[in-house]
């Protein structure tokens, strides 16, 4: 999969809530450490569910990490030792995070992202579309469906046991409390308005 002459590329990991994309992300910088590789690992300073200083999977695994506001905070931590930069929830960070990406990969680093392919409402989350466009390697995990048990590909926000507004706030931290991954036909959004009229 790997086997390029040029190092420097960029990997994305990708799905909804709980199909354990930062989970594969851990695993990939653990596998990487036990080859020695220098690795940085980032995450946004806005995500602190489980902890400030380390990016902690919903299964409890964990990795260090480096806080940062925004993307290109990044190159304050990275040199020529630098084998691997990894991002958890890639998502909320600014629109620079692929130029940034881009920029790491072509001084040749194995960039590897992970994060939330789409919003709540289904829809493409701040960068990753592009991201996932730039990439050479793309990993879309899935979820099971909690009330259908089928694929999961879907983000469900919850509001007091019920679907979210189609026009709540993009961004809300939580996890189980707040969220659950569905799939495609139990998904809901309310008050979201079809832009087809008049189909079947």
């Amino acid at each position: 999969m790997y086997n390029q002459y040029r190092p420097g590329w960029v990997e994305v990991i990708a799905g909804c809530m709980f199909a354990g994309k930062t989970e594969e992300l851990i695993r990939r910088i653990k596998v990487l450490e036990f080859a020695k590789k220098n690795i940085k690992i980032f995450k946004p300073a806005i995500d602190d569910r489980y902890s400030i200083t380390k990016i902690v999977s919903h299964a409890g695994s964990s990795v260090d990490a480096i806080a940062i506001e925004k993307s290109t905070d990044i190159f304050e931590y990275i040199d020529d030792k630098t084998d691997v930069v990894a991002i958890d929830e890639v998502q909320f960070f600014d629109e620079a995070i692929t130029e940034v990406c881009d920029i790491l990969a072509k001084k040749g680093k194995r960039v590897m992202v992970a994060g939330l392919d789409t919003d709540f409402k289904g829809e493409p989350f701040g960068m990753m579309a592009t991201l996932i466009t730039e990439a050479e390697f793309v990993t879309k995990l899935t979820a099971v469906c909690t009330v259908c048990g089928s694929p999961a590909t879907r983000t469900q926000r919850l509001v007091d046991g019920k679907p979210a507004s189609y026009n709540d706030p993009l961004i809300l931290i939580g996890a189980s409390e707040s969220y659950e991954a569905r799939c495609r036909h139990c998904h809901q959004i309310k008050d979201k308005e079809s832009k087809i009229k008049g189909c079947f």
